[in-house]
């Protein structure tokens, strides 16, 4: 016959391998998501990036891109649209 003991931490290890596991689903999904979100839209933030640190350099000359716009997809902006 099993004492007490034993029963209670067979059950508490029990509890702790399941709540690792939905853990480790949770990140793996999180980082399954943050992979195709920089996929698809790593170009364009990164070029956000771009045109924004060449105008906080006082670069006047900065374009910013994008997709929807234009027709031809670019937008020049100056310091003075925003």
């Amino acid at each position: 016959m099993k004492s007490l003991t034993q029963k209670v931490l067979r059950h508490k290890w029990g509890r702790k391998g399941q709540s690792t596991a939905e853990y480790i689903i949770i990140v793996a999904l999180v980082a399954i998501g943050s992979i195709a979100l920089i996929t698809i839209f790593g170009n364009q933030i990164r070029e956000v990036f771009r045109a924004s640190s060449e105008q906080l350099s006082g670069n006047n000359s900065a374009q910013a891109t994008s997709q929807m716009g234009t027709a031809n997809g670019t937008v020049t902006k100056g310091m003075n649209q925003f």
